[in-house]
């Protein structure tokens, strides 16, 4: 599932590579994107065959919510069965990335929690990029929760509620209230999400705030 808000630049790339992954398992995937309150032309960038719902929250919790809603009302045992992933619009999957998931899922974990690798820090001050990959662990079991490297079984999303309609901080919000319930979560970096270092993205206080935030002593130090 894929929440998109105005992204007509990067979508097409983010569904070709979650397209690509699709068609490295044997599984039966279905691909869902979220067009939240777009006013360009993200709408023209999804090609045929992927589901799309349209709606107007500007919030990235209530768009992830709205796109796994549509398809929690299975039996218990489909929902047992069912495994849901999530990334971002402008991200792009590895061609290894649904097979990944599924793979833990089928060793009994509920909960894939999975690493991002920024595309590119030219754009930034000196500095930014050392004290990025100081700060972030590339290893099994890392700490880190990634709305654009997620997947969880169906049946443990809905248990907990599924995603809040929060701003920001869904994805965290949501893998503490799985841990809560006792599911078996587990953090992996052999499946890295590729993600946009742009400066300022769709989520106010998302991955573009942290980069943001990495530069200012990076600033201060060329002052």
């Amino acid at each position: 599932m894929v929440p998109a808000h105005n992204e007509e630049d990067l979508l097409h790339d983010c569904l070709s590579s979650v397209l690509t992954a699709a068609g490295n398992t044997t599984r039966s995937v279905k691909v869902t994107v979220v067009l939240d309150a777009c006013t360009d032309a993200t709408a023209r960038r999804v090609p045929p065959g992927i589901d799309v719902i349209s709606c107007a929250f500007a919030s990235v919790g209530a768009a992830r919510r709205e796109g796994f809603a549509r398809h929690g009302h299975g039996s218990a045992a489909d929902s047992a069965r069912t495994w849901y992933a999530s990334t971002d619009a402008d991200s792009r999957v590895p061609p290894n990335w649904l097979e990944q998931q599924l793979d833990f899922g089928d060793r009994g974990v509920d909960c894939y929690l999975g690493t991002v690798t920024p595309d590119d820090f030219t754009a930034w001050a000196p500095g930014v990029e050392q004290r990025y990959l100081r700060g972030y662990s590339q290893k099994e079991g890392h700490g880190h929760i990634h709305g654009a490297n997620l997947g969880m079984r169906a049946a443990i999303y809905h248990a907990v509620g599924g995603f809040a309609p929060l701003a920001h901080g869904e994805d965290v919000d949501l893998v503490s209230r799985v841990r809560a319930l006792g599911a078996r979560v587990v953090a992996s970096a052999h499946a890295p999400v590729v993600t946009s270092t742009r400066a300022h993205g769709r989520a106010a206080h998302g991955f573009a705030a942290h980069l943001r935030a990495l530069a200012v002593p990076a600033a201060e130090g060329h002052a």
